[in-house]
């Protein structure tokens, strides 16, 4: 009998794996809203023939000793993977507090290690169409890969590149993923996308990047290597030696309960005129807003955030744009400071841009990858410890990721809005997501129930936070120059 394929799992992978907890399991959920109904049937055959296509989806997680396997399930079944979901409402619930309480449920419901971890769940009649909650474990893949992967179901969705097969099968990237990403982002000149991809941290690691890409350069002694030694070597220290974050209601011990919530789209081109009339980044309006409503929060709550500020671990893509479709983690995290407690808006936003322009240049994303490829190599118990200095110091769990601008077709429908949720380990309770689609720009909140029982409330606080901006920013003279910002 031959013995299934197997693939050796990448050391930052590994270390997702094992970050499960009783209170945060490491799964990225997401939802999709459709238009009309799909059946059952259908969404089947769609998994089968285009999802199943990528590896992962095949291949269940098996850890050992030193690490873990990626070894494909002899045992796959595709009703297993995609199920009907009721959603049961209680008396007086609407349809969207209901689904929102189910993936709240969801988040926290393990998947069966005994398979490949991801599982859809189809709510056949929903607002008039059906829903689509996708559970996906991050060992699998970060965000920035899962949506490359989930928009290539779509119609009209392109399939990943053919990988290679007999004795090339070991050069397949997916043989040796942390080696992919060294040969790729480390080891060689970045390319065009690679450097756009990580230009919104800033021009200095993509140099120190390209400069490791040519070890015969005369780097020793060199001013450039000089500079490159000192900012990572302030960089591994602001990292070591962060304080411990502001202690709010937000900011405790979690007890696995989840609650989550969304809100509808805004205009995205209504950002971007804020953003220009402000002198401002997309990022730092959206920041900004979600600063002021997380701390208008705590004010109706009877806190007094004045002066107060939490910290946010922001993942930064560290990969190719055009090698998402292999999947994995390739992302560091970057520490942002959330100024909460001032309540002047522009105030506010200012103060996020500048937080924003102290991260242009630094290398803590590349060290926090480090950090997570090295956990991946220490058994679990110090794992934990090495991670929970991360959770820590940090309230937040905060992404932003960029969807397609047009509205997609799956399986014949109208995919009319689209949300998902990030998890966060350790101790942490909060995560904000960000998400851009179709010409909107929307926030999700996933909370644990010991904190904010309620997330909508903060949800709710976002447009009218962003109102006030686009208010000021209506305001200023438009004249010629502020149209060629």
């Amino acid at each position: 009998m031959t013995a299934p394929a197997q693939r050796r799992m990448s050391r930052v992978d590994t270390a997702w794996l094992r970050m499960d907890n009783d209170v945060n399991l490491m799964m990225i959920v997401g939802v999709w809203l459709v238009t009309p109904a799909i059946p059952l049937a259908v969404l089947r055959e769609r998994i089968e023939t285009r999802l199943l296509k990528y590896e992962r989806f095949r291949f269940k997680a098996v850890a050992d000793m030193t690490g873990a396997n990626w070894v494909e399930d002899e045992d796959f079944d595709i009703a297993r993977h995609v199920v009907v979901e009721k959603i049961r409402r209680r008396r007086g619930q609407g349809e969207r507090a209901a689904l929102q309480q189910r993936c709240g449920e969801l988040a926290v419901t393990p998947l069966d290690p005994r398979h490949p971890l991801w599982q859809f769940h189809l709510v056949e009649q929903y607002e008039g169409g059906s829903a689509l909650i996708a559970r996906i474990h991050h060992c699998i893949g970060d965000g920035i890969a899962l949506i490359s992967v989930m928009n290539s179901i779509t119609d009209g969705g392109n399939d990943p590149p053919q990988r290679p097969a007999g004795p090339d099968a070991d050069e397949d990237p997916d043989a040796d993923p942390d080696a992919d990403w060294l040969s790729d982002a480390v080891l060689k000149p970045l390319t065009g996308l690679a450097v756009k991809a990580l230009n919104m941290y800033g021009d200095g690691v993509v140099h120190a990047i390209d400069m490791l890409a040519h070890p015969s350069q005369p780097l020793l002694g060199s001013r450039d290597m000089a500079r490159v030694g000192l900012q990572v070597a302030s960089d591994l220290a602001a990292l070591a030696l962060m304080s411990d974050d502001t202690p709010t209601r937000l900011k405790g011990r979690p007890v696995g309960r989840k609650r989550v919530a969304w809100s509808e789209p805004m205009p995205l081109e209504a950002v971007k005129v804020v953003g220009r009339g402000l002198g401002c980044s997309i990022n730092d309006v959206l920041l900004s807003c979600a600063s002021g409503a997380i701390g208008g929060w705590l004010r109706d709550q009877g806190d007094d955030p004045e002066g107060a500020e939490i910290r946010a671990m922001v993942p930064v893509n560290l990969r190719p744009i055009e090698k998402a479709w292999q999947l994995g983690n390739r992302f560091g995290l970057a520490p942002l400071v959330l100024p909460i407690g001032i309540a002047n808006p522009v105030e506010r936003l200012y103060a996020v841009r500048a937080r924003m322009n102290q991260l242009k240049g630094s290398y803590q994303p590349l060290l926090a990858f480090g950090v997570l490829a090295i956990s991946g190599l220490l058994i679990k118990p110090v794992q934990d410890v090495v991670l929970g200095l991360f959770a820590k110091k940090t309230t937040a769990v905060m992404t932003n990721v960029p969807g397609p601008a047009q509205p997609l077709k799956f399986c014949g429908a109208t995919l009319r809005q689209t949300m998902f949720w990030v998890p966060a380990s350790g101790d942490v309770g909060v995560g904000v997501s960000i998400l851009s689609y179709a010409g909107g720009v929307q926030f999700g909140l996933i909370t644990d129930a010991a904190l904010c029982p309620e997330p909508q409330a903060i949800i709710d606080r976002f447009e009218p936070e962003f109102q006030k901006l686009l208010l000021l920013a209506l305001m200023l003279p438009w004249g010629e120059e502020a149209q060629a910002a």
